[in-house]
């Protein structure tokens, strides 16, 4: 059985598009919702995670080795952070993937385990839906809670049960069938872009399986209409746009119209599709 969560590292790892590691930087920067605070700070302050100066924990070490006090894209997320100790005692998955995240993207380290950059992709996109959605019923944490990080979405804490980690690898699959998704829109997956990928994600220890995966979706003729029948709900649709501007350059007609009709098919209003936009740091 492959794990999702892993092959997702492993495909963030491999890259379907040279603008993925700018777009990172700009969800960690100050180019997220709201004003200067950037996704994170937004985030963590509606979960009630905000405020003082954390350390002691993955995040605020790796972060805080990156560029210096407040030097860069990994300063400004660091900085944004604020209790990042509590962060890890509530979300350890969270904290933990986010850190290898910034590790690989924004730091350049290399050797990052693909499970952790999985799940930092997970949380990322996790958290930039919640700050897309803040202020609609369906995307509130429930207030007053005892623990604010309990009813984070699952990619932003820890699941608690088979199911919820069976909903953890569903969603992975479905974040990966998006961005391969994506990276057809305009023609570029073709015989040697994907062998290209195949073998850097075998060069990276994908097993067999998890190759022929990505092997079988990147063979598949589109299917916009089956991958948002899998978004289920907003949080999920919001994820899956985001992550399939991760995977597309977004320079071309071709990849305008699809992303036009996967907004449309996801039920995205436009304000909602512009704060994404934004937050990734893509001009609408």
């Amino acid at each position: 059985m492959v794990d999702a969560r892993e092959l997702l590292g492993q495909l963030m790892q491999a890259g379907t598009t040279r603008s993925t590691a700018s777009r990172i930087g700009n969800a960690f920067g100050a180019q997220g919702p709201g004003a200067g605070g950037g996704l994170l700070s937004e985030l963590l302050g509606g979960l009630g995670l905000g405020g003082g100066s954390g350390g002691g924990n993955p995040l605020s070490d790796l972060l805080g080795g990156l560029g210096g006090a407040g030097g860069g894209a990994a300063g400004q997320a660091r900085d944004m952070l604020g209790d990042a100790g509590r962060v890890a005692r509530q979300n350890p998955l969270a904290v933990g993937g986010l850190a290898a995240l910034a590790g690989a993207f924004l730091g350049g380290k290399s050797g990052v385990p693909n499970g952790a950059l999985g799940g930092g992709a997970l949380a990322l996109l996790a958290s930039l839906a919640m700050a897309t959605l803040k202020g609609k019923d369906d995307a509130q944490p429930a207030s007053g809670a005892d623990d604010p990080g309990q009813d984070a979405p699952l990619g932003l804490r820890e699941p608690q049960t088979p199911g919820e980690e069976q909903e953890l690898q569903d969603k992975a699959t479905l974040i990966i069938s998006a961005m391969i998704s994506a990276a057809k829109a305009d023609g570029a997956i073709d015989e040697n872009e994907a062998q290209r990928i195949v073998g850097k994600l075998e060069a990276d220890g994908a097993d067999p399986q998890a190759r022929q995966f990505i092997a079988d979706e990147m063979l598949k003729p589109m299917d916009m209409n089956s991958l948002v029948a899998r978004a289920r709900t907003p949080q999920l649709a919001v994820e899956v746009y985001a992550a399939s501007l991760l995977a597309i350059e977004l320079d071309t007609p071709a990849e305008q119209d699809y992303l036009r009709r996967l907004a449309q098919g996801l039920r995205l209003d436009p304000a909602t599709v512009q704060r994404v936009h934004q937050t990734l740091g893509i001009e609408v």
